[in-house]
C-alpha cells in the first residue's frame, strides 16, 4: 500500500476522496480551510466555497437527497451558524451519507472564543467520530459515510487544529466506486411539519440508542483497549490519546474512536481491569461527566478547562500520582519564555490600513467584525472596538443607533470585509435599512477571503478552482437595496476617506462607504517599486509610523524614520500623511 505524508486536513480530503464522496461545499474557517482548499484538487468530486457554513450544510442536504454521498467542512464557530439545519437533519436522517467535520480551535489561535463541538452531537444525537493522527482522520471520513448510511443519520467528524496542521503518515487507497441512489421522494421524512417531526424524534430517540448499543457490543468496533499496568486506567480520545501515550506510557488506556454517543457498557468493564479510573480529554469534561453520571468511580483531575493539552500538561497532571514511568521533559517546559514578542499586524501596503488610519483621526467608535481587519484593534491605529461573531458589526452599529437614539451614530462605523459582508452581515444591511437605521457601514472589498488563506467568494469572480464566475457588485448590490447613500472610497486616498467619513457620518440615514483595493495577495500587479525616506526632509513627526505598516521603522537614536524597502509593496500611503515631502518612490 502507498503511504504519504499528510496534514490531518489533507487527509480527511483525502478520505472524502476514497470514500466515494460527490459533493463538498464549505466555507473557509482556520483550522478547516485546507480540507475543502485539498478536496478541489480530486476532479472527482464537484467542491465550492458557500456564501456560509449553514448554505453549505444544506446544500449538501439536497445532494444527500438527491443521492451523492456529500461532505460539508468547517471551523467550531461555523457549526454555529450551521446548527439551524444540523438540528433538523438529526430528525429526517440522509439518503446518501452526510459527513459534517468541525475543527475546533483550543487555545484560541485564530478565533474569537474556544467551544467544545462534542456539545453539538449531543444537542443533535448524532454520532461523533474523533480522529488521532491523518491516518486515522482519512479513515474516519469512510468509517462515517458507513454509519452515516447505515443508521440514517448526518456523522460529526472532529478535528482540532493540532490534528488539522500537524503530518503523520497515512495509508493511501483507491476510490470507492460507488453508484449515486435515486431521488428520495418522502415526504413524512423530508417534510418537517409538526405532524411529520413528531414521529421523526421517536426516530432519533432509537437510532442513538441503536447506535450506543451496537458501539458497546463491538458491532461498530470504535473503541480499543491497551492494558498495561493496573494502577490506573485512562479513558482518551482524538489527539490527547497521543499526549496521554507519550507522557504515560505504563498507563492502560481505553481509547475512544467515537465519543458520542459513549460506550458506557465498555467503560465499565474497563474500569473493572484498572484500580483508578481517569478521563484525559481536552477543552470541558465531556466525556467524564458522562460516565459519572452512569455512576462510575472515576478519578477527577484537577485540570484547566482552557487551552491545549500537550505532553506536559498530561504529565503535570499525574505528577502525585505513584503509577510508573512518567515521561516529562522538564527542560522544555519554559521553552517560550524567552522568546521574543511577534504580535500580529495587517500586512505591508494592506488595502484597510488607510480607512483606518482615518476612522483613528475622527476618533470614531467602530463596530468590527471577523477577518484579518480585525488587526485593525492594535495600536497606533487602535481602530475596532468590538469583535463578536461574522456579520455582527452592521447590526451593532445599528443596535448602537437605536439604543442612544441616534446620538452615537454619528460617531461611529460599522468595518465589515466583502466576504463576511455577504455571509452574514448583509442580513444586518438588511435589517438596518428596513428599520431606518442611520448608521455608516464600512465595507471593506478587498475581493478576497483574507485572513483563512485567500479563498475566493461570491464578489471575487472566481470559483474554487481560479476559474471566472459570475461576480457580486457590492455597491450595486447595496443601491439595489433601495439605500440612497452609497460610496466608494480609495483607501490609499487618506483625505478622500476623512472627508467621505465626516460626511457619512453626519447623515441622518444609512450610509455605505465600500473600499475599492484589492488585497495584495488577491491581486500582486498592485505591488510596485518601494518608497523611502529622505532623511534631509524628516522631522521626526512620525505621522508615517502612525499607519502602523511593518515596513516603516524608528530610528530611535537618530529620531528618523525609515523604510525597509524590501518589505515596502508601493501602496501609497505612507507620502500622503507626510506633510514634509520626506517620501519618495525609488526611481522617481
Amino acid at each position: 500500500m502507498e503511504k504519504r505524508v499528510l496534514s490531518g486536513n489533507a487527509a480527511i480530503a483525502r478520505g472524502a476522496y476514497e470514500s466515494g464522496i460527490g459533493l463538498v461545499s464549505s466555507y473557509p474557517g482556520t483550522p478547516s480551510s485546507e480540507i475543502t482548499d485539498n478536496i478541489k484538487m480530486y476532479d472527482e468530486i464537484y467542491s465550492e466555497w458557500a456564501t456560509n457554513e449553514k448554505v453549505a450544510l444544506e446544500v449538501a442536504i439536497g445532494s444527500s437527497i438527491a443521492g451523492t454521498r456529500s461532505m460539508t467542512c468547517m471551523k467550531h464557530v461555523g457549526l454555529n451558524v450551521a446548527s439551524d439545519p444540523l438540528m433538523t437533519l438529526s430528525y429526517t436522517g440522509v439518503n446518501a451519507g452526510i459527513v459534517v467535520v468541525v475543527a475546533d480551535d483550543p487555545n484560541m489561535f485564530s478565533s474569537q472564543n474556544e467551544q467544545d463541538s462534542r456539545h453539538y452531537a449531543r444537542f443533535a444525537k448524532i454520532p461523533m467520530l474523533e480522529p488521532s493522527d491523518s491516518n486515522e482522520a482519512k479513515h474516519f471520513v469512510k468509517l462515517a459515510v458507513e454509519i452515516s448510511e447505515k443508521y440514517s443519520t448526518p456523522v460529526l467528524l472532529r478535528s482540532v487544529t493540532r490534528l488539522s496542521h500537524s503530518m503523520s503518515v497515512v495509508d493511501i487507497g483507491s476510490r470507492e466506486n460507488v453508484s449515486r441512489k435515486n431521488l428520495d421522494v418522502n415526504i413524512p421524512k423530508w417534510v418537517m411539519v409538526p405532524a411529520n417531526a413528531r414521529k421523526r424524534h421517536f426516530f432519533v430517540e432509537d437510532r442513538l440508542k441503536n447506535i450506543q448499543t451496537d458501539y458497546d457490543n463491538d458491532i461498530l468496533n470504535l473503541a480499543s483497549e491497551e492494558l498495561n499496568s493496573k494502577k490506573i486506567g485512562i479513558v482518551t480520545s482524538g489527539i490527547a490519546y497521543q499526549y496521554v501515550k507519550e507522557a504515560l506510557p505504563d498507563a492502560s488506556l481505553l481509547k475512544l474512536n467515537m465519543v458520542y454517543p459513549l460506550p458506557l457498557g465498555k467503560i465499565k468493564e474497563f474500569s473493572k481491569k484498572v484500580e483508578k479510573l481517569f478521563v484525559v480529554e481536552e477543552l470541558d469534561p465531556f466525556i467524564e461527566n458522562e460516565v459519572i453520571a452512569y455512576g462510575l468511580n472515576l478519578q477527577r483531575l484537577d485540570r484547566s478547562l482552557m487551552g491545549e493539552l500537550s505532553v506536559e500538561r498530561v504529565s503535570k497532571l499525574f505528577k502525585n500520582i505513584d503509577f510508573g514511568v512518567l515521561r516529562f521533559p522538564s527542560e522544555y517546559d519554559d521553552i517560550d519564555k524567552d522568546l521574543p514578542q511577534r504580535p500580529p499586524n495587517m500586512c505591508a501596503g494592506c488595502s484597510h490600513r488607510g480607512i483606518f488610519y482615518a476612522i483613528n483621526r475622527l476618533k470614531l467608535f467602530a463596530s468590527g467584525d471577523i477577518g484579518c481587519y480585525t488587526l485593525g484593534l492594535l495600536p497606533p491605529l487602535s481602530a475596532i472596538h468590538s469583535t463578536v461573531c461574522m456579520g455582527a458589526s452592521i447590526s451593532m452599529a445599528h443596535g448602537i443607533d437605536k439604543g442612544s437614539n441616534g446620538e452615537y451614530a454619528r460617531k461611529s462605523v460599522a468595518v465589515i470585509g466583502d466576504s463576511t459582508f455577504l455571509h452574514t452581515g448583509i442580513n444586518g444591511l438588511i435589517n438596518s435599512f428596513y428599520n431606518s437605521g442611520t448608521s455608516t457601514v464600512i465595507i471593506l472589498d478587498n475581493r478576497i477571503t483574507g485572513m483563512t488563506g485567500h479563498q475566493p467568494n461570491p464578489a471575487t469572480g472566481l470559483s474554487i478552482n481560479g476559474t471566472p464566475a459570475p461576480q457580486i457588485n457590492i455597491e450595486t448590490l447595496c443601491k439595489g437595496m433601495g439605500i440612497k447613500n452609497v460610496k466608494v472610497v480609495d483607501p490609499f486616498n487618506v483625505e478622500e476617506c476623512l472627508d467621505t467619513l465626516k460626511a457619512e457620518t453626519a447623515k441622518e440615514e444609512l450610509s455605505v462607504v465600500i473600499t475599492n483595493r484589492p488585497c495584495i495577495f488577491a491581486d500582486r500587479s498592485v505591488i510596485s517599486s518601494p518608497y523611502f525616506v529622505i532623511r534631509e526632509n524628516c522631522t521626526g513627526c512620525k505621522a508615517c509610523v502612525k499607519v502602523g505598516c511593518p515596513a516603516i521603522l524608528w530610528d530611535s537614536e537618530k529620531r528618523l524614520a525609515f523604510i525597509d524597502e524590501t518589505m515596502c509593496t508601493g501602496c501609497g500611503l505612507c507620502p500622503e500623511v507626510c506633510k514634509f515631502d520626506a517620501i519618495n518612490k525609488l526611481g522617481e
